[in-house]
């Protein structure tokens, strides 16, 4: 039985009719600071462009979110990310947060519609989904923000050139180095050591110039079960626990279904996966997983071990809203070390 349950009072946090955040809300980062959970948010206000902004949410149990603004806390700036800032994900940094996001090059809303995507999903949600290219480009990006109101930029985190996504920092060094998880699109073939992308590593001394590794030097996971035989990707920053690294992914499969998986890293040496979930631990079940503008759709992006020892997972369903999944840090694990 899957250690995971589902919130009852899902989704979490949903569109907003006639607000800036009306068409999606979903793939968020979350930390715990200051006595409160924060959440940064994606969110989308026109369908015909898609372009995503972050808006931030505040709440004291984990479950009730209340905004804290009436418009976004952070929009592109920067060339790089015309097409949008998506999926951030956040950790502490000293008395500030650094947050990760996918930096988009070009608005995904004219592709879409001329492939008519979103009609085609909804007859056949299965549908091949359109990728790189002709959404264009997209890179790591890098924030850093001392109230998750306001920001400062960082750069890029990627490889130059390559479309990557998925970039996600270890919450502390590792042997006096900043480490980061991600997932290059085109390192696959021969040379790579995977035939599907997959989940590499990368460490930096000042978050600047990074250690990519060579051929597959730095490559973590690939591909394997059939619920994730397309790609896999962080999800979460990975949480410390007395067993191991514990890292929250996803998993898409041949029909474009996104689910969740677990895998635990070597608290000695991250490159080493010490143990692997064989099967998921969520897949869309639900309707708001099931069906909205891009269906089947769980992906998480931020999970919280919270001093009770429940763990608490938040997701984007469906690209639409946010859903909360929970469970027991112990039993998790148990589950983990198990398969």
């Amino acid at each position: 039985m899957r250690p995971l349950n589902r919130f009852d009072g899902n989704p979490v946090l949903a569109p907003r009719p006639g607000a800036w955040d009306c068409v999606s809300v979903f793939n968020p980062g979350a930390v715990r600071a200051r006595g409160r959970i924060y959440m940064l948010y994606r969110a989308v206000s026109d369908a015909d462009e898609y372009v995503s902004r972050f808006g931030l949410a505040l709440s004291q149990d984990g479950r009730r979110f209340e905004r804290c603004s009436e418009g976004p806390v952070f929009q592109p700036r920067a060339d790089y990310e015309v097409g949008g800032v998506e999926d951030p994900r956040i950790t502490p940094d000293g008395d500030g947060f650094l947050i990760t996001y996918a930096a988009v090059s070009q608005a995904p809303g004219p592709a879409y519609k001329a492939l008519d995507f979103f009609n085609a999903a909804r007859r056949d949600p299965y549908c091949p989904r359109p990728g790189i290219p002709p959404l264009g480009m997209s890179y790591t990006g890098l924030l850093r923000s001392k109230d998750l109101a306001h920001f400062t930029q960082g750069g890029l985190l990627s490889p130059a050139g390559i479309d990557d996504r998925d970039g996600v920092l270890f919450p502390e060094k590792v042997d006096g180095r900043y480490a980061m998880l991600h997932r290059p699109t085109s390192w696959v073939g021969e040379a790579y050591g995977t035939d599907r992308p997959g989940v590499w590593l990368a460490f930096s001394e000042d978050l600047k110039q990074w250690d990519y590794g060579q051929g597959d030097q730095y490559l973590l996971m690939q591909a394997q079960a059939p619920w994730e035989s397309a790609k896999i990707g962080a999800g979460a920053p990975p949480i410390k626990t007395p067993a191991g690294w514990l890292l929250i992914y996803h998993g898409v499969d041949e029909n474009y279904v996104y689910r969740v998986g677990a895998a635990l890293l070597d608290l000695d040496d991250i490159t080493r996966v010490i143990a692997r979930g064989r099967d998921f631990l969520m897949e869309p079940v639900e309707d708001y997983e099931r069906v909205g503008m891009i269906p089947n759709v769980v992906f998480p992006t931020a999970a919280l071990w919270q001093p009770d020892g429940e763990l608490l997972i938040y997701y984007g369903a469906a690209d639409r809203v946010v859903g909360l999944a929970t469970a027991d840090m112990d039993e998790l694990l148990d589950w983990l070390l198990s398969c």
